[in-house]
């Protein structure tokens, strides 16, 4: 209907009409488009970081202006009337943490305006998560639900028309071949980033191959996960000169011929000129520009005023045809010509990123090691919450109570690439970590509501649960201070858990441990170390360690009861307690051992060389292999742009050692000061030197060895930078390969000086081949496999057959000249440097054998058992009479192939549900088959109001068609891959295939 025709009907009998809607792919097909001539997508766009330099709220409001101009709020402000004022005009927005705040502030007429401008696809939603994620420091989950989390908000704001059709990270440092394959199972149909690596970069524009068809998944997903991808051309800012903003050089267009400045056929040559010499790089005659940048169109008028003039004057010639439009736009446009076939052998990432030849951007996979540990230990964390809420009903939460939405929101923030990619400065990171503590605070009263709601037998409510945070370094109040307590530990693992081990600090001599079901359960006592007690400093004073073993239930709980034992009587009593035998006690400084050291339990013998007091052997006792392996630590010296090759130095972003060869971490003589054995836990401890410490152990029944490492303060009383590693040399030939996981979830194939679509001239032999590790990383020859699990994202390598390598801190004391403005310069608790422990997780095993077991391993330390405490004033019996000990929200246990990757609330009664098949198919991953029907105990899943969604949660699976590509191999893109069934009630998974549903649940109660 023509407008002034609904205007005389409203004012004549009251009709409001709605403007039709031309969003999607339908508003590109009004753009004036002249075949023939160079068409130049102007997108206008601003890049608005979720926190940096400033805070997230700095940045929203506008604040702290000594460090940085730039107000988000006053972008949103000013675009909406530019928009209006011309219907020809564009913008694009991209990050809904901003988005989301500026709309909740707006008044019922501001709604309006916005949802006409997106209906008319004159704004449009690019990207559309929380924020813009890194891509090498985070983990496949957590970027799943800071996208769910905006997309969700879009698709509740505007509906279809709200829906981003194009992934958009221009900024990151790098990107990962598991983004490309998660947002093409999100439905996008176009990524486009703006970093690429300079030598990439020259080959690409030289072969015209800087669009092409990546394949995120080429061996198990397939079609389903390729998505077409470009490179931008002039990084994400507009072409050189035609930058017209507050924060730009560029001179504006000024067209009054009879002034002095009038410029307009410079202007106009200058726009051509660039057209042209972009487009003889790209295939087909669309190309695109990129009209903004970092907090750009603060006075949103200064861009779209001289943006306007550049059109009207260019367009006047007959060589370049200029327009306003949209990533969604541009992606349409290259989608139909019809007569381009797009390379798709792309099968590759893009790590590690170098911009020019020395700075190679591999730093940061490991800076900020304590904030990157945080926020893996908070997804774990979030992930209870959200199942608790689901298992124990929304009733608690109701009216403004305590929910998982501030966590939600403050762990999305914290996927930010300037966050737990640890490249903020410090102000900022203090920032993160406290929203995510507060996010954590808020969820501990969820859980603990839930887990008491499901332990409660009649009318006597069981004691509120208590929380300790720093259990990794012997704090826990309520161990340390009650002689008698409750241990409840959540597995939220929809199998059961077996052989999980607690160490709780406490300070009697000797304890006991009741299990569920009555029974003792055996124990170990062991002394704190010197270290932890040092690093805790006066937060604890905790004497010892009480070890156990914990089974819990898939999906469920388990309680403990534990007494502190007084006198032989009790512990007669309860003959599971077992002596700690300290073997030897020796200094650094101390004569050579006599023999080797050995610990070993019924799956691992590790050796220890009688000289160095490294490890030198592991032994699989079952598979007989054995692997000659030398494990220690050593650093890298930081380079301070001093050489004679370049000025660049190490810094949070850049990783540039000033030597190929690190520099050994080890005392004189031994390294050994202590060796512990036990029934359940043998330990060696080991003394590097006073900064860097280590603990190898091994638990009973447990497949792989644990190496708990504590490092820092790293010195700087010698002015040297120093970047630390943990090195494992071994016997493998291992023909100059390793491999590392994307984001948690499928493996690449690394080769040492090599990238597999472009020949490297490489300038940087060490950080040029070190790549993100984000959980796992392995070497391997014919017969062996050598795993490496982490406990958060660091960088990795292996620089020389056989050897292999993760870099677990750093600390310099000059900024690399990236924006950021600061010295990776962290200090600790007590105003020194940082102090940060960690794990790793070592396996030896054949490599048919080692591919399902380092999956099952890292999904059970990525969703490791939640713990809390209470104090205890019941005896064992009361406990059992009044509460549930055990607990299980599943009525079968998934197959060990299958992971629940989601389960949390969508609305009051309604669950959103994502199954995983976490095998690829090289792992031996076949198809599996899941029933919903009686699949939970508390509640019932309505089977008739199931949908199956996109991986994103705001598509109906049913109703996405994504568009098709021609390719060197036939056809891709609208590829369906269903898997929900409702005539069966099933789920059915192909490897690496990921089920999203929401459904209705019906309580049993």
């Amino acid at each position: 209907m023509d407008r002034s025709v609904c205007l005389l009907l409203f004012l004549a009998i009251g009709i409001t009409c709605v403007t039709a809607q031309s969003c999607g792919y339908q508003k590109c097909h009004s753009l004036p488009i002249k075949p023939g001539m160079i068409n130049v997508h102007l997108v206008p766009h601003t890049h608005d970081d979720v926190g940096w330099l400033k805070t997230v709220d700095q940045y929203y409001y506008g604040a702290n202006t000594t460090i940085q101009r730039a107000g988000v709020q006053y972008i949103l402000d000013g675009v909406i009337p530019q928009l209006e004022a011309n219907p020809k005009r564009r913008f694009i927005y991209v990050e809904m943490a901003f988005f989301k705040r500026w709309w909740d502030e707006q008044d019922e007429d501001m709604h309006s305006r916005v949802k006409k401008l997106v209906n008319e696809g004159r704004l449009e939603f690019i990207n559309g998560g929380w924020c813009m994620n890194d891509e090498a420091s985070t983990h496949y989950n957590a970027i799943i639900d800071q996208m769910t989390l905006g997309l969700q908000f879009l698709n509740t704001t505007f509906g279809d028309c709200g829906r981003p059709l194009v992934a958009w990270h221009i900024d990151p440092f790098g990107h990962s071949r598991e983004q490309a394959s998660l947002f093409a199972q999100m439905g996008y149909d176009g990524f486009f980033f703006a970093r690429l690596d300079y030598q990439d970069k020259a080959n690409r524009l030289k072969l015209q191959n800087m669009e092409e068809i990546w394949r995120g998944s080429p061996n198990d997903l397939g079609k389903v996960a390729d998505l077409f991808t470009g490179d931008l051309f002039a990084h994400y800012g507009p072409p050189e000169g035609l930058c017209f903003g507050i924060l730009c050089n560029g001179q504006p267009v000024q067209d009054d011929p009879k002034l002095h400045d009038y410029n307009v056929d410079e202007r106009v040559k200058t726009a051509e000129n660039r057209s042209m010499e972009q487009a003889k790089h790209y295939h087909t005659d669309h190309i695109m520009w990129t009209m903004g940048s970092d907090f750009h169109y603060q006075a949103a008028n200064i861009w779209f005023k001289n943006m306007d003039k550049l059109i009207k004057y260019t367009n006047a010639g007959n060589k370049v045809n200029l327009l306003y439009s949209t990533p969604s736009c541009y992606v349409y446009h290259k989608n139909q010509a019809a007569d381009v076939k797009w390379n798709n052998n792309n099968t590759d990432d893009f790590f590690p990123y170098a911009d020019k030849a020395h700075s190679f951007w591999s730093g940061y996979f490991t800076s900020r090691p304590a904030i990157k540990g945080y926020v893996r230990e908070c997804n774990n964390f979030l992930q209870v919450c959200k199942q608790l809420e689901v298992i124990a009903g929304p009733m608690p939460f109701t009216n403004g109570g305590p929910s998982s939405q501030t966590f939600r929101e403050a762990m999305a923030v914290a996927q930010h690439h300037d966050a737990v990619s640890g490249t903020e400065k410090q102000h900022v990171a203090n920032d993160y970590a406290m929203r995510l503590h507060a996010g954590a605070v808020e969820c501990q009263e969820v859980v603990s509501h839930a887990l008491a709601s499901k332990m409660k037998k009649g009318s006597v409510d069981p004691p509120a649960a208590q929380f300790c945070s720093y259990l990794n370094i012997s704090i826990c109040a309520t161990t340390e201070e009650n002689d008698r307590f409750s241990v409840t530990v959540y597995n939220p693992l929809a199998r059961q858990v077996t052989g999980h081990y607690l160490r709780l600090p406490v300070n009697g001599q000797s304890y006991t441990v009741s299990a569920p079901n009555g029974k003792p359960v055996q124990t170990q006592m062991l002394k704190v170390t010197a270290q932890t007690a040092k690093v805790r400093g006066p937060r604890g004073n905790a004497t010892s360690e009480l070890v156990f073993p914990v089974t819990v239930e898939a999906l469920g709980f388990s309680t403990y009861l534990i007494t502190k034992a007084t006198g032989r009587a009790s512990r007669s009593l309860f003959m599971p307690q077992v002596e700690t035998n300290v073997v030897s006690m020796m200094i650094p400084q101390s004569p050579m051992m006599r023999e080797d050291t050995e610990i070993h339990n019924e799956h691992l013998s590790l050796i220890f060389d009688s000289t160095t007091g490294l490890l030198k052997t592991i032994t699989n006792l079952k598979t007989k292999l054995i692997l000659n392996v030398q494990q220690a630590f050593h650093w890298y010296n930081s380079s301070t742009g001093n050489n004679d090759d370049s000025t660049q130095k190490s810094g949070a972003y850049i990783f540039r050692p000033n030597d190929t060869e690190p520099l050994p971490i080890t005392t004189k003589g031994s390294v050994i000061t202590k060796v512990v054995t036990g029934e359940l836990v043998q330990e060696v401890h080991q003394v590097f030197s006073d900064w860097v410490t280590q603990v190898i152990r091994l638990y009973a029944g447990q497949r792989y060895a644990e190496l708990e490492w504590t490092v820092g303060p790293i010195p700087f009383k010698d002015g040297l930078g120093k970047e630390i590693i943990t090195r494992f040399d071994s016997d493998m030939q291992t023909d100059n390969k390793f491999y590392t996981d994307s984001n948690g979830r499928e493996i690449l194939e690394r080769q040492l000086n090599h990238r597999l679509t472009w020949k490297l001239n490489q300038t940087e032999p060490v950080a040029g081949n070190y790549y993100p590790v984000n959980s796992r990383i392995f070497i391997k020859d014919k017969s062996r496999q050598l795993t490496v699990l982490t406990d958060r994202s660091q960088g990795g390598s292996s620089l020389k057959n056989g050897s292999l390598e993760l870099m677990v801190h750093r600390r310099m004391f000059y900024d690399d000249n990236f924006g950021v403005g600061e010295a990776l310069n962290e200090s600790g608790v007590f105003g020194d440097g940082l102090v940060a422990r960690g794990k790793h997780y070592l396996m030896l095993e054949s490599p048919a054998d080692s591919s399902q077991l380092h999956r099952n391993l890292g999904e059970q330390l990525y969703m490791a058992p939640a713990v809390s405490f209470t104090p205890n004033t019941f005896s064992t019996q009361d406990w059992s009479n009044n509460f549930n000990m055990a607990y299980s929200a599943l009525k079968r246990e998934l197959p060990a192939s299958v992971h629940l990757l989601t389960l949390e609330l969508s609305e009051e009664d309604t669950a959103l549900l994502r199954l995983e098949h976490q095998y690829q198919a090289a792992d031996g991953g076949t198809p599996q088959t899941v029933s919903l029907q009686g699949l939970f105990e508390p509640f019932e899943v309505v089977t008739s109001s199931v949908e199956e969604l996109t991986l994103g949660a705001n598509i109906h699976a049913e109703k996405l068609e994504r568009l098709s590509w021609n390719t060197n191999e036939g056809t891709t893109g609208n590829v369906s891959q269903q898997c929900w069934d409702p005539s069966s009630a099933t789920v059915s998974l192909k490897p690496m295939q990921i089920c999203t549903l929401r459904f209705h649940v019906k309580r049993r109660w």
